[in-house]
């Protein structure tokens, strides 16, 4: 039998790649991990900086909308609890909902002046709060993946 033709018949093994192990699943896994931890950890510095200084600005700025000021104390569920569950992987759609209602409150409260405004460097004046808000936001519409507490098939996850 003719070794060239032997040769071309012989099926080659596919080239191993470390990108070959990063199936579609694993990257979103993987994406929706990054995400989690970090609107979840930049939201939780905010709500630690308020354990030490106080809702009182926030219970002012309610006051002053006409509601309780006493509303202000939830600002703890929304910067501390919630991302702390973001992180965790627990409850985490409604963890980030809470997070999303929490960043709207801001919005209309604190942010309403400079909703259409640019900043200095020519970028929204509100880009940090809207980075906050539609990533809590992605996060409610992803879940949490597999890398978490509550896994893929998790209740609220």
């Amino acid at each position: 039998m003719n070794t060239q033709a032997v040769a071309a018949n012989t099926q080659r093994a596919p080239i191993a790649s470390p990108l070959s192990a990063l199936s579609p699943t694993n990257t979103d896994d993987a994406g929706k991990l990054v995400i989690r931890l970090t609107v979840g950890f930049l939201v939780l510095l905010h709500g630690i900086f308020k354990l030490s200084a106080g809702v009182g600005f926030i219970g002012g700025m309610l006051a002053k909308a006409g509601l309780p000021g006493g509303l202000a104390y939830l600002v703890y569920v929304g910067e501390i609890v919630a991302p702390l569950l973001m992180i965790a992987g627990v409850f985490t759609r409604a963890a980030a909902a809470v997070v999303v209602i929490n960043m709207l409150v801001a919005f209309g409260l604190v942010h309403m002046a400079d909703l259409f405004a640019l900043g200095k460097q020519g970028g929204w004046a509100l880009e940090l709060q809207g980075l906050y808000l539609f990533g809590a936001l992605t996060v409610v519409l992803l879940g949490a993946g597999r890398f978490s507490i509550g896994g893929r098939n998790g209740r609220y996850n």
